[in-house]
This record gives C-alpha cells, sequence and structure tokens, in this order.
C-alpha cells in the first residue's frame, strides 16, 4: 500500500517537472523565434546601410576631412547600434 502512494508522488512530481519542462520549452522557443526575426530585420538593415555606403562612395567623393569625418561617425554609430541589439540577443 505504502509503495503505491511512494509510486504515486513519484509519478506526480515527474508530471509537475515534464509539465515545467514543457512551458520553459515553449518560452524558449518563442524567444528564439523573436530573436530569428529580429535578426533578419538587423540583415535586412545592414544590406540597405550598406547599398547607401556604396552609393554615397560612388555619388560624391569626399571634399574634405571633416566630411569624412562625420561620414565615419555616422556609420560607427550605427555599427554600435546594430552591435548592441545582437549583444542583447545573444544574452
Amino acid at each position: 500500500m505504502q509503495a503505491l502512494e511512494t509510486l504515486s508522488n513519484k509519478l506526480d512530481e515527474l508530471l509537475k517537472k515534464t509539465a515545467a519542462l514543457e512551458a520553459e520549452n515553449k518560452r524558449l522557443t518563442t524567444s528564439v523565434a523573436v530573436g530569428e526575426k529580429k535578426i533578419v530585420a538587423l540583415n535586412k538593415k545592414l544590406a540597405s546601410l550598406e547599398k547607401d555606403v556604396v552609393s554615397v562612395r560612388l555619388g560624391t567623393a569626399f571634399t574634405g576631412d571633416e566630411e569624412r569625418d562625420n561620414m565615419r561617425e555616422q556609420l560607427d554609430n550605427v555599427i554600435d547600434e546594430i552591435d548592441k541589439i545582437l549583444n542583447t540577443l545573444n544574452d
């Protein structure tokens, strides 16, 4: 009789653990899907920015150091922003 009760308790514990693991799996799957969507969006943004950089290089020549420094600073800011987002996704 006591063996059945022990077995029943162990079964209840296993069912609770299984439910918790299934919930965690669902949460993690959702989190991965959201992260993948963000990565796709960031890749599109990066491709667009790369096209913009190419068109800027082809369309105009930098006339001075100040203009080149301004463009470099803008690009550095964009790259830093992308790095922050990617780091957030990795956490």
